[in-house]
């Protein structure tokens, strides 16, 4: 059955010094990719290329939502963006979905945004660094 995405959040620090980064309407995952390798020769059968696994990327998480200056995890991020310091993060589902994901990242882009008739916000893009980890648990 699908699970409700309320009460998702993103986090950036760990352990007792973990912030949430409030007012989110969405968070994206990270977009992991890998590389391959051509390993294709004049035996490949069918004429048909060959690859092999190479490097992996980890990917871009991007998060928007209403912007409040005064909000800790926000001003965290901007924070980390200004100093362009590696952080770790975390993407918390609903404890009832029993996952999230843990990655380290810098912060690449944050903006703001103020339209007519419309609440003001902000979106914010991470570039992981190294391997993001979907850790599964009953109690995530």
């Amino acid at each position: 059955m699908a699970e409700r995405a309320l009460g998702t959040k993103l986090e950036i620090g760990e352990g007792t010094a973990a912030k949430s980064i409030g007012q989110l309407k969405s968070i994206s995952s990270p977009s992991m990719s890998q590389e391959t390798i051509d390993v294709t020769t004049l035996e490949s059968d069918g004429g048909y290329r060959e690859v092999i696994g190479s490097f992996k990327d980890g990917g871009e998480v991007s998060a928007s939502g209403f912007f409040k200056p005064s909000d800790p995890g926000q001003a965290a991020a901007y924070k980390a963006y200004d100093e362009s310091t590696v952080e770790s993060f975390a993407i918390k589902f609903p404890v009832t979905l029993g996952a999230r994901w843990v990655f380290k990242g810098v912060v690449t882009a944050f903006s703001t945004s103020a339209e007519l008739e419309e609440a003001v916000s902000f979106e914010i893009t991470i570039k992981v660094s190294g391997k993001p980890e979907l850790v599964l648990s009953s109690g995530s």
